[in-house]
């Protein structure tokens, strides 16, 4: 699934040429740093590579999300619909604005469902954050719509989709705005950082000052002549960050061709087995595979399942998201109770604390069944034939089965 499974002698190039210059900075420097602005580079290939007017990087995906939300105007007062399957960091950011997370079902795409946001809808929302969760995308044409009728923002929350695509557009470039993570487990990496992807003009101009304390960038090589339009904070990208960014988007499309390729691999193994369902993806074409999520009949005979590959040692790389403590309502008590170490504003704890009684059956009974296997990069033939037959092996021993059919072989596609 990562980028730094394949880090090699590209990043290390790319690092070099910044600490031979000894400016780590983004910013300023001018006559010191002998031409390399790493942070400008990416910005330019991570336009060209995904189809974006702009893109302002950031120092994480969680600061993208801040600085995506500051820039479309969205703040104290404003309710902000995102999914319940998702990561801290799009609440967390939600937050840091002082908006109000409003928590919202997902359906069999592990995204939030059209119908749910339709019923959240009230005279407060001003944002809807489809989160294009374990490398697939929502519903956009769904979600467009109901954006559209109601006058709402959309920011793509991509974070853990890098290189998926909806009906030939990048993710990330069909609301609003859409945020990428580059940390250290995502499809692409920096170690750290983020960015913010916008067509806006307004939008990208915002961004850059936000990131950077405010400053305009209008004093040229002097940025004590910069200029200050509003109030920003301290979320830069350093040039280190950025080469290794550099680096891995160069390969972007060679780590998605070893993904789709190991995915449809697995997939062909389980789908040996009748009881495996899979999710559904609005665009099949275009999923980066970075996960193959799949489901069994109930959440008894998952967990059960989970348990067994826990007990042979194989669980590692089975992600049973009903029980993670980062990424699903269900374990997020310190939302659900507003531990904050500074005060929320009225708003934003009464709406937690409504979350503590909301009904989230339907998503429960989704992430109940599903397990998404994450795809490595580094996988042979005999190492996905072997995972795969160790996933089909619990569930045939627990569903009462004496051994693996010897039909269940590893049919490469074409």
């Amino acid at each position: 699934m990562p980028g730094f499974e394949l880090w090699g002698d590209e990043e290390r190039k790319e690092v070099n040429e910044v600490l031979e210059t000894g400016i780590l900075m983004r910013y300023g420097f001018d006559s010191l740093r002998k031409g390399i602005w790493k942070s400008k580079e990416l910005e330019a290939a991570i336009c060209k590579r995904f189809g974006a007017r702009y893109a302002q990087l950031t120092s994480s995906g969680t600061s993208a999300l801040t600085t995506a939300f500051a820039a479309l105007g969205i703040g104290a007062g404003d309710e902000v619909i995102m999914p319940s399957f998702t990561f801290v960091a799009s609440f967390e950011s939600v937050l840091s604005v002082g908006a109000t997370p409003v928590l919202v079902d997902v359906d069999e795409t592990l995204t939030m469902n059209p119908e749910s946001v339709k019923k959240a809808i009230s005279s407060k929302t001003k944002a809807i954050v489809p989160v294009h969760m374990c490398g697939s995308m929502a519903d956009l044409d769904a979600l467009l719509t109901i954006t559209k009728e109601h006058n709402l923002i959309l920011l793509e929350d991509a974070c853990q989709s890098i290189g998926a695509s909806y009906k030939g557009r990048a993710v990330g470039t069909i609301g609003h705005a859409g945020t990428f993570s580059f940390d250290f487990v995502k499809i692409m990496t920096c170690g750290e950082g983020g960015v913010v992807l916008t067509n806006d003009e307004s939008v990208y101009i915002k961004c850059d000052g936000y990131t950077d304390h405010g400053h305009d960038h209008k004093g040229g090589a002097d940025r004590g002549a910069d200029q200050h339009p509003f109030i920003g904070y301290n979320y830069r990208i350093s040039e280190l960050h950025a080469a290794v960014g550099l680096a891995q988007v160069r390969k972007l499309d060679s780590f998605l061709d070893i993904q789709r390729r190991n995915h449809g691999y697995l997939k062909n193994i389980l789908s040996n087995v009748p009881e495996i369902t899979f999710r559904t993806i609005p665009d099949p074409d275009g999923d980066s595979c970075t996960f193959l999520s799949w489901f069994l009949p109930t959440e008894e005979i998952t967990r059960n399942v989970v348990n067994e590959l826990k007990g042979q040692g194989a669980l590692a790389g089975n992600f049973y998201w009903y029980d993670n403590n980062w990424h699903y309502i269900r374990k997020w008590d310190h939302l659900k109770n507003y531990v904050s170490l500074h005060a929320l504003n009225n708003d934003q704890q009464a709406a937690l604390k409504k979350l503590q009684t909301q009904d989230f059956s339907a998503s429960d009974a989704v992430m109940g069944r599903c397990v998404s296997t994450a795809i490595s990069l580094l996988w042979s033939e005999e190492q996905i034939r072997e995972r795969g037959e160790k996933i089909v092996g619990a569930i045939k021993k627990l569903l009462g089965e004496q051994s693996i059919p010897a039909c269940v072989k590893l049919h490469l596609p074409t």
